[in-house]
């Protein structure tokens, strides 16, 4: 079994459960930190372990690109090439479809990009996505999908959807690598119809878990919210829920109340490489003077190996003297602040208390 659902929330949608991987059991919900090039930036691996997170996030696409699937290959798979243990998800390449979309040209059979690096042409299909993280060796696959932006056409948003249906259909009859998960991801943009339909039809495919992709993308929150609370109740109760790109603390919590289960995001890694810190207290950021001579952690409720061993002031320093431990200490305090409030959210949820929780926390990061 690839998901157990311990315990569900008794006045939201929230869940807890067990992910069974190849490289070990995540408790969800979880946040996965995105190390996009087999490299959470600025981190080893013993630091991201020390966060306690339990898997991360590469992306097939651009590990197509550098170093090429055949090194990772070679070496015995992303787990032995990046000597990371835990869990990994790749993503399959279909963001790029999207943010690179001046340099891609859609068929039904694929999607062709020019690199961004050199300008050479890459052919992606959707059996060539499973097929290059087969040899990528990841835990979990992620299929080849078609997302849209916000605000976009509804043709449009209906052609991408249909697509992403017929390229899942030819995903999941592709073979991968021996215990190796394939989710599917939902599309459809805002449009409640497509949505359900999407959703719907590949619930009746036998996907080890499902995504909600083509998120934020630039549209309302409030729109963003309608919509995962509707996709996550078609999903399956039992497999794992994943929203792809989210997300801000606050975020999290909403979707975790309409039964998210995981999540990627690099605002914890790209924020704090920008000297931005997330604490209990909402976001700080280091460069201001007003932390020049604090002698206090960045956040006194972190138990972090930044915030157990360093002042503002000395992080400050670091970050105006140009001196990069300055982005690795951030970062990995970010990382250990999404990997405790996942923590907690669990926690809350075992103990029936999840609403109260989210509450009480955003009152106080929100200032509320």
């Amino acid at each position: 079994m690839t998901f157990r659902l311990i315990t569900t929330d008794s006045q939201t949608a929230a869940r807890a459960g067990i992910l069974a991987t190849a490289h070990g059991e995540v408790r969800t919900p979880a946040f996965m930190p995105v190390g996009t090039l087999a490299t959470v930036k600025t981190l080893s691996p013993e630091q991201i372990r020390r966060t306690g997170i339990q898997i991360i996030l590469g992306n097939a696409y651009h590990l197509k690109l550098r170093p090429g699937e055949e090194v990772v290959e070679a070496a015995g798979g992303l787990h032995e090439f990046m000597r990371w243990d835990g869990p990994i998800l790749t993503d399959s390449g279909g963001y790029q479809i999207f943010s690179l979309a001046q340099m891609t040209r859609i068929t039904e059979e694929a999607a062709s990009f020019r690199s961004h690096i050199d300008g050479s042409l890459i052919t992606l299909s959707p059996e060539g996505a499973v097929e290059l993280q087969r040899r990528l060796g990841p835990d979990i696959a992620m299929v080849l999908d078609q997302c849209v932006g916000y605000p976009c056409e509804r043709k449009k948003v209906e052609d991408a959807m249909r697509r992403t249906l017929r390229w899942a259909e030819r995903s999941i009859k592709t073979p991968r690598a021996e215990g190796q998960k394939l989710f599917a991801i939902t599309q459809g943009g805002v449009h409640r119809d497509l949505r359900e339909e999407c959703t719907r039809e590949l619930a009746q495919m036998d996907f080890d878990g499902f995504a909600l992709g083509g998120m934020s993308v630039g549209e309302p929150k409030e729109l963003s919210d309608e919509i995962v609370a509707l996709s996550t109740s078609l999903m399956p109760e039992d497999k794992p829920r994943y929203l792809m790109g989210v997300g801000y603390p606050e975020d999290i919590l909403n979707a975790v109340g309409h039964g998210v289960d995981m999540f990627d995001c690099v605002l914890p890694t790209r924020n704090a490489r920008n000297g931005e810190a997330f604490t209990s207290t909402g976001r700080i950021k280091i460069r201001n003077s007003a932390h020049r001579l604090s002698q206090e952690p960045i956040d006194a409720e972190c138990d972090c190996y930044c915030c157990r061993n360093f002042t503002r002031s000395y992080i400050r320093h670091l970050f105006i003297a140009g001196e990069v431990l300055g982005l690795s200490l951030i970062t990995e305090h970010n990382i250990r602040f999404y990997a405790r409030l996942t923590a907690a959210i669990r926690e809350s949820i075992e103990n029936g208390v999840f609403a109260e929780f989210r509450k009480n926390f955003l009152a106080k990061y929100l200032g509320s």
